[in-house]
């Protein structure tokens, strides 16, 4: 590509069908990778521009004392198909690799309990299955589930919040919250059961009793057979598939620019799009926006100002991973892949992975190193977060400590702090997304895709992404056509975000513990 100013293509035909010309996407992350790979695929020519100095957003690959280890995200969830199917198409198949445990434990109440089963997020079917985590009033209030009225939750409730009216606070003090804080460093009393944990969101919707509710569930789900590993990893480390991704996208002739960031979206007359990175100018058929949402807010302002407005209200929580390497002859941790902390409890970190232990490459390929990483930090809580690195470490090998009795000095020690990393999804979410895409739809060429639309794992911001290429494909198809804007798009867009809606998948950004 040269500098300046430069046109673009029309529209062509491919295999797929009749498919954008020039398509800019508007960053490097997981979800943009997928969206420009998948416009690959479809015929388009493609330009992706990441403001950083790299691709991958929050899956970050690195060493520490020599052992390949994340900085980021650590698994992806393997029961839906996304991650694992574009892992395989850009030739990672062979690296694919679960976890060697899945064994986990819960520090809580002054020792660590082996997580309990037969819960869905922290919700179970029968008191019995909390027992050794709750104490025995907390088990007792379960019990009282089956003889409370139903509790309405309308539109949308807080998780924690129905959760506590019918089992009580301690299930969501010691459990859910945990649980859920794993996956979005939130505050399960603000996080919506609706957009977070839809599963339950149905049962309640159904049910007078939660418990009979997540009975049921499991019965299905138990039907269904689902086999296989629920997590899956890759050996190098899930830092390596946006780089195998990225590779694929050069391979198939998409240009990758990094710190390159885009500082303007406008429309052109009479159509397409028009793109300012620095001193570039680009001209595009489309334009996917899979930024974060304050840089999706201002991009999108000129244009489409309600989105914007709704973009600019989604909060973020920051935190940060430690990670420490040891010798193995210094260490004798418990077994399993770690352990999850309570908030309630009055620790400091909320989590903490035994990499070596939960990945069989990292033992394998560092047989005298032991690594494990820990989380620090979640929504509302920025005090320990202005701490130096060094503070960071010192808390974290203070809680390890009375945790699991490891007391040697490792012998590397990294701090990742991953700041405004994790959107919010707080009571409502789901409206607010309705009304994002609502407002871009009016906009034929351009979709939004990522976390903060359906889900923070990975598969969920890939799903999404292929639901932007959808989209978009559908309204330059139907591009001079009369239709309205609730209808532009076709079946594409609609089948796509109802897909969506109905699986935001979670995975752990914070990598612990699950």
């Amino acid at each position: 590509m040269s500098e300046g100013s430069e046109t673009l293509g029309d529209m062509r035909e491919v295999e797929s069908g009749t498919g954008p010309g020039r398509v800019v996407v508007v960053g490097a992350g997981i979800a943009g990778l997928a969206a420009a790979h998948r416009l690959l695929q479809r015929g388009a020519r493609v330009t992706v521009l990441e403001a950083s100095d790299r691709v991958g957003g929050k899956l970050l690959p690195g060493e520490i004392a020599g052992a390949r280890v994340d900085f980021g995200a650590e698994s992806m969830l393997a029961r839906r198909p996304e991650a694992v199917a574009l892992a395989r198409e850009v030739g990672l198949d062979d690296r694919l690799q679960p976890p060697a445990t899945a064994t986990a434990s819960i520090w809580t109440r002054g020792a660590l309990r082996p997580m309990p089963k037969g819960h869905v997020m922290g919700v179970p079917g029968t008191a019995a299955a909390l027992t050794g985590v709750l104490s025995d009033e907390g088990l007792a209030r379960i019990e009282r589930d089956a003889d409370l009225p139903r509790t309405e939750v309308g539109e949308d409730v807080a998780v924690g919040e129905y959760v506590a009216a019918r089992l009580g606070r301690e299930v969501v003090d010691r459990l859910v919250e945990p649980l859920l804080g794993g996956v979005y460093a939130g505050d399960a009393y603000r996080i919506s059961m609706r957009s977070a944990v839809p599963q339950l969101y149905q049962v309640a919707k159904t049910h007078d009793s939660l418990t009979q509710g997540v009975r049921e569930l499991q019965a299905r789900m138990a039907a269904a057979q689902q086999t296989g590993p629920v997590f899956m990893g890759i050996r190098g480390g899930i830092g390596s598939l946006p780089l195998a991704v990225a590779d694929s996208v050069r391979a198939r002739g998409g240009e990758i620019l990094t710190g390159t960031p885009v500082t303007e979206v406008r429309r052109e007359t009479p159509g397409g799009w028009r793109v300012v990175a620095g001193d570039r100018v680009l001209h595009a058929d489309a334009v996917v926006v899979a930024a974060p949402a304050p840089v999706a807010a201002g991009l999108l302002r000129p244009e489409a100002p309600e989105a914007a407005t709704e973009l600019a209200a989604v909060e973020y929580a920051s935190m940060a991973l430690v990670t420490l390497a040891y010798r193995r002859a210094d260490t004798a941790l418990p077994e399993g892949s770690g352990f999850l902390v309570p908030p309630v409890d009055g620790r400091t970190i909320k989590a903490s992975t035994f990499a070596s232990q939960k990945w069989g490459w990292i033992a394998e390929e560092n047989p005298d190193t032991v690594v494990l990483r820990t989380s620090v930090g979640r929504y509302g809580e920025t005090e320990i977060l202005q701490r130096e690195d060094a503070g960071l470490v010192d808390v974290s090998r203070h809680d390890l400590r009375e945790a699991t009795g490891l007391d040697a000095t490792p012998l590397e020690t990294r701090v990742t702090r991953w700041t405004d990393g994790l959107p919010q999804y707080p009571v409502g979410h789901h409206a607010r997304v309705a009304r994002i895409r609502e407002h871009v739809a009016k906009l034929p060429g351009l979709a939004v895709c990522g976390a903060p639309y359906d889900g923070v794992g990975i598969p969920a911001c890939i799903a999404s992404a292929y639901a932007a290429v959808d989209q978009i494909g559908g309204d330059l198809e139907s591009r001079g056509a009369a239709r309205s804007a609730s209808v532009e798009g076709g079946g594409g867009r609609r089948a796509g975000v109802e897909e969506l809606t109905a699986n935001p998948v979670q995975s752990l950004h914070g990598g612990a513990g699950e």
